[in-house]
């Protein structure tokens, strides 16, 4: 036990974070770094050679690209909001209500379609969700669904594949939060005489809000680039910003404009990262300020 704290010191920490750094380097830093430059440079057949311009970035005002990030925002939010209303009493039912004997088992059968491909989930989707599929079947025997209606190749179907694939993604962190909550705190509430409600409202909800930012950045994140999920479910009917930058790169072979579409969705992924980063701060002051004049 002495060695290895005498190995992990200060002057050894270093020594053990570089092939972390290097990894960080090799793919996620110099890969981002070489998609800006390509970003910047337009091919002029007539010099023949790649010539600095931001040309595609202005493209990017087209409305086209303007609504096809609309498109995205929308769905990301959305499918966030309807994750979050699953995930919430999912997660305060595994930390508030079961045992900790049976928890495990539980996470276990959460998690465990993460395991499978997300294609294979989507295809699973598609086979259900189409006009001859289990589900659409059962909708029409029950008359629930006409039969002229289609389950598939719309938003539902997209929302469908978005929720059930990134779930998980809301439920762990809030689940987290509520687990390592204070049970004296809840205890301390209802000494003072408030009930359920207001111990829910008061308490626990304003103290899982960290697990729920957390888990509202990690389904919105991923969903705003998402391109397989719509492309499968969807159709062609709506244009998204992860399906505009595939057909880029893989289509048109426009590599360029692809950057510039993929640097742009970066930059708005910061912009909101930091937006919640700033609205949490703001609240934490607003609480503290809310606080302190109650005490006086």
């Amino acid at each position: 036990m002495k060695f290895i704290r005498k190995l992990f010191t200060e002057e050894t920490a270093f020594i053990f974070s570089c092939p972390a750094f290097l990894w960080e380097f090799l793919f996620l830093y110099l890969p981002l770094t070489a998609l800006a430059m390509y970003s910047f440079f337009v091919y002029s057949p007539v010099l023949q050679k790649f010539t600095f311009s931001i040309h595609y970035y202005l493209q990017v005002l087209d409305t086209l690209y303007f609504r096809a990030i609309l498109n995205s925002l929308i769905l990301a939010s959305a499918t966030a909001f309807v994750c979050f209303i699953i995930a919430y009493p999912v997660a305060f039912f595994l930390a508030m209500r079961i045992t900790p004997k049976y928890r495990s088992f539980f996470l276990f059968t959460l998690i465990l379609p993460s395991w499978t491909s997300l294609v294979i989930q989507i295809y699973a989707w598609f086979f259900l969700l189409e006009k001859e599929g289990f589900l659409s079947q059962i909708l029409y025997t029950l008359g629930i669904l006409p039969q002229s209606a289609h389950l598939l190749n719309n938003y539902f179907s997209i929302m469908v594949g978005m929720v059930s694939c990134f779930l998980p993604f809301m439920i762990l962190p809030i689940y987290v939060t509520l687990d390592k909550m204070d049970p004296e705190l809840l205890e301390a509430s209802a000494d003072l005489g408030a009930n359920r409600t207001d111990t829910f409202k008061r308490v626990i909800f304003p103290l899982s809000l960290p697990g729920v930012y957390t888990g509202f950045l990690l389904v919105f994140i991923p969903v705003f680039g998402e391109f397989a999920i719509p492309s499968m479910l969807g159709g062609s009917t709506y244009v998204f910003w992860g399906s505009l930058i595939v057909d880029k790169f893989l289509r048109a072979r426009d590599w360029p404009f692809g950057a510039a579409l993929a640097i742009v969705g970066i930059m708005l992924i910061v912009l909101i990262i930091l937006s919640f980063v700033m609205i949490g701060r703001l609240m934490t002051h607003l609480r503290t300020i809310k606080v302190v004049k109650n005490k006086n």
